[in-house]
């Protein structure tokens, strides 16, 4: 319970974190970072980490001069990149076992199913769509390992699907995050980034909550 409490409070209050961080880390801030973006997506049981708000709030403190822009687009885009490319590795040789076990530790399977659902409909263009999706996107590279997607056609995928998420909020913060209207209200601006970035997740579950229910009712 403490722990939610605290994630809470770090997306309530994650101008203030970030300002400490930069305060008490200096430089090595970027290194902490790149870990966050790289294991959001580069470890497959780590799919709450920060990522839409976060991108949006470093940009914001670039646009202070207490970060550097093109370090921050430069390294996050890589840290991305990577990240998606260890998920796809350990779901390509250790993923078809795990896909098929009811109970694994650490690995919500309810999102793996959902995340094979999305990439079974969307196909390799799941790896870029996921990029704006919490969750999925941790998921995608992972279930396209699965499925054996051919490296070079992850790789396209892999690249502009990453450089562009980091790039659109990054370089939303930096140019929107300090105008007043924002910079008074950051903390419903996160939110809304958050609620906006799960719509898909939540409109999917309806979807298939509905078909669900309508297969129910005509086997009845």
């Amino acid at each position: 319970m403490e722990i939610i409490i605290t994630f809470v409070d770090f997306f309530i209050h994650l101008d203030k974190y970030l300002s400490t961080m930069i305060q008490n880390f200096g430089p090595w801030s970027y290194f902490i970072i790149f870990l966050v973006i790289f294991c959001e997506t580069g470890l497959v049981v780590t799919p709450i980490l920060p990522g839409d708000s976060l991108l949006f709030g470093l940009g914001t403190f670039a646009a202070l001069g207490a970060l550097d822009i093109k370090w921050l687009l430069i390294l996050l885009s890589i840290a991305a990149v990577a990240g998606n490319m260890v998920n796809y590795t350990i779901g390509y040789f250790v993923g078809p076992k795990i896909f098929h076990r009811e109970n694994v530790r650490f690995l919500n399977k309810a999102y793996l199913d959902r995340t094979y659902r999305f990439y079974e409909k969307h196909g390799g263009k799941t790896i870029v769509i996921a990029r704006f999706i919490p969750i999925i996107r941790t998921f995608a590279p992972f279930v396209a390992g699965i499925g054996k997607m051919t490296y070079p056609r992850f790789f396209f995928y892999n690249v502009i699907g990453s450089v562009s998420w980091i790039a659109i909020f990054i370089l939303g913060g930096y140019y929107f995050g300090n105008l007043p209207t924002v910079k008074n209200n950051f903390t419903l601006v996160i939110f809304t980034i958050i609620i906006i970035s799960m719509l898909p997740v939540v409109i999917e579950y309806i979807h298939q909550r509905y078909y669900s229910s309508q297969g129910n009712l005509v086997e009845k």
